[in-house]
């Protein structure tokens, strides 16, 4: 292992900020993850993946620990199913493609989202009618403190739209080290129904889809509408749409009968917030290298040289108009630091 001073992290985020980290240190073993936490017991930590759920507003001040732990493995199979370990530094996508070519089916519909796979369960990942707690088995962590290498299953978790218990009681506390899975080998459940999957599939005149068509629709409808962040900086979705109550969606519905939604259940209803963005007049806007992304309005993106500041600065200046046009408070998705 080696600490860098003074470590650049604009390469380490989607959004491409420049800020710069005090020390850095990139782990490649759960060994050395354990070294480096025994060696530093009073500096405070910050955790890197795949950067792609955060914005850095200032340069980070912490012993910045770049998780690079890599590896898939089959811990079990049978006939039907597949359980598959797989450690906390691989890219999503990459672990996504690995399942379609292997024919393991219930993560397509995840296809394409940014990050590593030890944030995965951090935020309960989801896209197109799939939840990263629909195929999770359980995850290994170590606590920061102790060193301990524990176990949590689903139910440990408490999974919840796009929550879990390490964004609550346990943030701060544990680095998730490896995640397991259970996938189908035959018989796959397809979810279709969400999005604009459905039309995708009949524009190639798919009539009965495998899982590597459902991927591939999700890859082109996510392509459409998401910009690269190899070529636009960007933490893809960053706002969580919101989920009100019966009584406010009545009220919502009665002066804005035109909004699209999804009931999640008899007294809670879902407002995309990207719709709410683009009615608010933000889609395509640009404040200096702040903008909105042309094709999605749930997109915040730095056209360069934007500072995190400065698009969190815009991230603020929408939160506040939608709030005043349409009384729904609109939460960030992505960790602003």
């Amino acid at each position: 292992m080696f600490v860098e001073n003074h470590k650049s992290l604009k390469k380490y985020n989607t959004f491409g900020i420049d800020v710069e980290a005090r020390k850095f240190v990139s782990v490649s073993s759960i060994a050395e993850l354990k070294d480096v936490l025994a060696s530093n017991p009073e500096e405070p930590l910050f955790l890197l993946g795949g950067g792609s759920n955060m914005l850095l507003t200032k340069d980070v001040q912490s012993l910045v620990i770049h998780l690079n732990l890599k590896g898939i493995s089959i811990v079990g199979e049978n006939e039907d199913t597949v359980h598959l370990k797989v450690m906390a530094g691989e890219n999503w996508h990459n672990f996504v493609t690995y399942c379609i070519e292997n024919n393991y089916g219930g993560i397509e519909n995840l296809s394409l989202i940014p990050g590593n796979t030890g944030t995965a369960p951090i935020q309960n990942i989801g896209a197109y009618g799939v939840e990263l707690k629909d195929v999770f088995v359980s995850c290994e962590a170590v606590h920061i403190v102790t060193g301990e290498l524990k176990t949590f299953s689903k139910e440990d978790c408490k999974f919840a739209y796009r929550n879990s218990v390490f964004k609550n009681e346990l943030k701060g506390k544990y680095i998730i080290t490896s995640v397991a899975f259970q996938l189908t080998k035959k018989n796959h459940k397809l979810q279709t129904s969400y999005g604009a999957i459905k039309d995708q599939l009949a524009s190639k005149d798919i009539d009965k889809p495998t899982i590597k068509d459902i991927s591939e629709a999700v890859i082109a409808i996510r392509q459409s509408k998401l910009p690269d962040p190899k070529t636009l900086g960007n933490s893809g979705s960053f706002f969580k749409n919101p989920v009100i109550s019966a009584e406010d969606f009545q009220q919502f519905r009665t002066q804005h009968p035109e909004a699209p939604f999804y009931e999640v259940s008899p007294t809670q209803f879902k407002i995309p917030a990207g719709w709410l963005i683009e009615q608010a007049g933000f889609k395509g806007k640009r404040f200096g290298d702040a903008g909105i992304h042309k094709n999605q309005a749930l997109v915040l993106v730095n056209h360069g040289n934007a500072s995190g500041a400065e698009i969190w600065e815009l991230a603020i200046k929408i939160q506040k108009k939608v709030k005043e046009l349409f009384g729904i408070y609109i939460e960030p998705e992505v960790n602003v630091f």
